[in-house]
């Protein structure tokens, strides 16, 4: 099944706010963070959902494996080619 295409700005509605549920994108995919207790109300230590975090992985304490355990709800448009 392939995964739908979101835009930037749908993303940014996914904040824990706007709407309820709470995404985040890495390297081009979504997932939603919604069950996880670390991102209650869209936040996680200095992190909002409804971003890209692609590049704010570096200074994670954490890999990018950490995202195996939520699951992948679409694809940033323009992320991937």
């Amino acid at each position: 099944m392939e995964l739908p295409v979101y835009t930037k700005q749908q993303l940014a509605l996914r904040n824990g706010q706007d709407k309820p549920q709470i995404w985040v994108a890495l390297k081009g995919f979504i997932y939603d963070v919604s069950e996880s207790r670390l991102w209650k109300n869209g936040k996680h230590y200095e992190h909002w959902a409804g971003q890209d975090l692609t590049d704010e992985l570096a200074d994670a304490p954490h890999t990018e494996t950490v995202f195996e355990k939520f699951e992948k709800v679409g694809v940033l448009q323009g992320a991937i080619s």
